[in-house]
């Protein structure tokens, strides 16, 4: 159970907003804002009021960013974006929860037990959640569109993983502690943070592998600063690398590992321009991944015996996890088009107790099982469409420079797609840089756009056609 310090947490974040927007710039009070609570706040934690949703360390900086905009800097946050395609998504991914109740009112009965239907209460408490959920993905295309919008997400990345490196180093040699020494509790199986003699940290995430994930991410910044930086700034850009590098390594995770072997000499190595259609290809996969498995074109054994050879300990975590989302795969198939709805009726149930008889991991078929294709196309289209966007303008336009600072983020953004598939670490940084990705290729659309009219312009005068360079 929680402490009484916990809710104390919770109640005065709304406070700590406040002064972040008084004293930051919008954009920097934002990305604090959001990182801030997810990384300080107590996990699995919320206050529970009639009516509203529950407010916790997701929805308390979301809500808190909004009120900001439009009460202290009284500004107007637009909705939907300028594509038809992201109004569709946005559409629905906040309406779909309806659908989802109205074909699922049947309660599942069993032997000794029974889950009841959706009821409408049920849509509309979803349908808030969902909305709130977005806010980071507005606000961010409102104030982080832009490369040194982008370079000051990294910087936050960076400034944070050195905040956090202190906890996580203590828990790494102490055992997972934070959260039981400051909120009373311990958020997780504690047999799942014993990992190679030693302990993987935990902190104030669900999971130890959602602090693998933060880390990744401080590597990913720290490359991309390494390889903007001048000259004499490198060395000191090398060593937050380095350090970087060794959190990383005391998280004990295989898959974040993988991605950064895979994806750090993107960094280094490629034109801006091109790391951003790795990213957009990286996001075409992810959102064709659950079709590949249903058709059953993806090498899940090649896949098995090559973790095999890594580890035998993480090959049978592996096959346990492909195991069970076989069964769920096989589950959603019954109602695909809208899922199952909530109170667990998306898994597989022991006939007679009612108990749930296998687990989920992945938020791919977690949505699928849940809100069907309608809700798995319109969370991870919503996710995906900047960095198909961003690619598009990549290639389209050679003569205008994609910033190596929002190259950076795609690239983050594209793995933490990519980790939606084995790990359900779709958090609000998420929707902030999806936010903030969207809202740059706009603005890049609307410089080609207005290039190419500048272009007509000087031929139908017989000038010369513009050569500008952004």
């Amino acid at each position: 159970m929680p402490n009484a310090f916990a809710f104390l947490m919770l109640a005065i974040w709304p406070l700590v907003t406040i002064w972040l927007w008084r004293r930051l710039d919008p954009g920097r009070a934002l990305i604090w804002t959001v990182l801030g609570g997810y990384l300080i706040l107590p996990p699995l934690t919320a206050i529970n009021l009639p009516v509203v949703p529950d407010l916790d360390k997701a929805s308390i900086p979301n809500l808190m960013s909004l009120g900001c905009a439009l009460f202290l800097l009284k500004d107007k946050v637009p909705v939907l974006p300028e594509g038809i395609a992201g109004k569709i998504l946005i559409g629905v991914f906040i309406l779909s929860p309806f659908a989802t109740v109205l074909t699922n009112g049947d309660p599942l009965v069993f032997q000794l037990n029974a889950i009841q239907g959706m009821r409408i209460y049920d849509s509309v408490a979803a349908v808030a959640n969902q909305a709130i959920a977005l806010l980071p993905f507005f606000l961010a295309r409102r104030y982080l569109a832009g490369p040194e919008a982008m370079r000051a997400l990294l910087l936050a990345l960076i400034a944070a993983g050195f905040a956090y490196s202190v906890p996580m180093l203590i828990e790494s040699r102490f055992s997972p502690q934070m959260n039981v020494w400051v909120y009373g509790f311990f958020q997780h199986d504690f047999f799942q943070t014993i990992r190679a003699g030693g302990y993987r940290p935990v902190v104030f995430l669900p999971h130890g592998l959602w602090v693998a994930f933060f880390t990744l991410m401080c590597v990913m910044a720290s490359l991309v600063l390494l390889r903007a930086a001048p000259a004499e700034a490198r060395p000191k850009a090398l060593a937050v690398l380095l350090y970087m590098l060794f959190l990383l390594y005391i998280c004990k995770s295989a898959g974040v590992m993988v991605y950064a072997v895979a994806l750090g000499p993107l960094v280094l190595v490629l034109p801006a321009r091109w790391q951003v259609a790795v990213a957009g290809l990286i996001a075409v996969v992810v959102l064709a991944y659950p079709a590949l498995r249903g058709l059953h074109l993806v090498p899940l054994n090649r896949i098995l015996e090559i973790a095999e050879g890594f580890s035998s300990d993480r090959a049978y975590s592996l096959r346990f996890r492909i195991e069970n989302e076989e069964l769920l795969l096989l589950r959603s198939e019954e109602r695909p088009w809208f899922g199952w709805g909530g109170y667990g009726r998306n898994f597989l149930h022991d006939p007679v107790t009612g108990e749930s008889t296998n687990i989920a991991d992945g938020a791919w078929i977690i949505i699928l099982g849940i809100y069907g294709w309608l809700g798995y196309a319109a969370e991870f289209g919503l996710t995906a469409l900047p960095l198909l966007l961003l690619g598009w303008e990549g290639l389209k336009d050679h003569a205008r420079a994609v910033s190596p600072y929002v190259a950076g983020v795609a690239l983050i953004l594209a793995a933490n797609l990519l980790d939606m598939l084995p790990n359900a670490t779709h958090i609000p940084f998420t929707w902030l840089m999806a936010g903030a990705l969207l809202g740059e290729a706009e603005r890049l659309a609307r410089l080609r756009a207005g290039r190419r009219a500048e272009d007509w312009r000087a031929g139908l005068h017989g000038g010369r056609p513009s050569r500008t360079v952004i």
